[in-house]
């Protein structure tokens, strides 16, 4: 299965930039782009894998839960 790698511009606009098949090639390339970006942006690079890209896109599309450290 490959890697893609997505540019996600708010609100949660997906721009697909490639897909690799080999996880440290598609990880090299979401840093790099996170490293030419500015913060101020507030554009995220993300790495997911997937059967296709249809996939990938539905669940990037899905909303993240926030992460819970330790409990309350």
């Amino acid at each position: 299965m490959p890697y893609f790698v997505y540019k996600i511009l708010p609100p949660r606009l997906l721009e697909h930039i490639a897909t690799l098949d080999h996880y440290q090639d598609a990880r090299e390339k979401v840093r790099s782009h996170r490293a030419s970006e500015p913060r101020e942006t507030n554009v995220e690079y993300r790495l997911i894998f997937a059967r296709q890209q249809g996939e990938a896109e539905k669940l990037l599309s899905i909303p993240r839960d926030e992460r819970v450290i330790g409990e309350d």
